[in-house]
């Protein structure tokens, strides 16, 4: 059974469950080759969200990490942190998220926090729900702090949503549709630990379905949106998008890292969470974030 210490530095603000056996598995994870060919069960996945005091991450900044360290289905580690934005919350955000101004203020600021959470997500592969929101926030803040984004591969559950779920299976790839839809326990609410807790599940069922259809690594996750992209070109017509409410319903205006997986960026839409039109839902999606 997991049990959660919290760390000196931020008291009550993080949390790492079974600290000791998650440091030890990232230190021998840079000594495994191929972590993109390596089976799912396999791979370490990082997942992560992230509130902040609005849309842009030129313009706004982060209030709140969370993170999931998983494994095989399993929670390895846990991490989140309130942060001092250095700038007021505004109405909107506190109705939405709960940060208060007050929660805010006394909390570290990014630059204490930020050091921590790349640390706690040293050797996974990050990943997020609409990663590209997520991941622009996290990459700005590495450069406003001095520290260099980690190398890696970047998943987008809401991606690989689009890849296994069939037409009219969810109305949406909104998290708290597909965590209703796979039955996580945790629900997402506009808090970060909480969010990605949601996140993890989905992805644990996503994972599941796309391991049922014969898609057992990144790589050929990699290669079959590659394929399905190309398709798609031929057509003439585009993959639907993502649709997500609250902090991270839109693309921000910074560019993604280069280490994002194909299907991570476009333009937000609020359209069905469907298969790409003509690509249909990979084998065994029926089977059963």
């Amino acid at each position: 059974m997991a049990q959660s210490v919290g760390s000196w530095a931020y008291r009550e603000n993080v949390i790492i469950r079974d600290w000791v056996a998650a440091a030890w598995a990232r230190l021998r994870h840079p000594r495994r080759p191929g972590i993109q060919r390596l089976p799912f069960d396999a791979v370490e996945f990082v997942i992560v969200d992230v509130e902040t005091t609005g849309w842009s991450p030129r313009e706004h900044r982060i209030t709140e990490i969370g993170a999931v360290r998983l494994r095989g289905g399993q929670v390895q580690g846990e991490f989140t942190a309130l942060v001092n934005p250095g700038q007021p919350v505004p109405d909107d955000i506190v109705a939405l998220t709960g940060i208060s101004n007050e929660m805010a203020a006394a909390a570290p600021p990014l630059c204490t926090v930020l050091p921590s959470f790349l640390e706690f997500a040293r050797g996974g592969v990050l990943t997020a729900h609409n990663a590209p929101f997520d991941m622009a926030f996290l990459a700005a803040a590495c450069a406003g702090c001095g520290l260099s984004w980690p190398a890696g591969p970047v998943l987008d559950t809401v991606a690989v949503a689009r890849h296994v779920l069939a037409d009219g299976e969810v109305p949406n790839c909104k998290l708290a549709t597909l965590a209703d839809f796979f039955g996580a326990q945790v629900r997402p609410r506009h808090r970060a630990l909480a969010d990605a807790q949601a996140t993890a599940a989905v992805l644990t069922s996503l994972l599941g379905r796309l391991t049922a259809g014969g898609t057992a690594t990144l790589a050929q996750f990699r290669r079959a949106q590659a394929k399905r992209r190309r398709a798609e070109r031929r057509r003439g017509g585009g993959p639907s998008g993502p649709d997500r409410s609250g902090p991270g319903s839109r693309l921000p205006d910074t560019a993604l890292p280069e280490n994002a997986l194909p299907g991570t960026a476009g333009p937000a839409r609020a359209v069905p969470c469907a298969a790409e039109a003509g690509g249909g839902p990979v084998p065994g999606a029926r089977l059963a974030r």
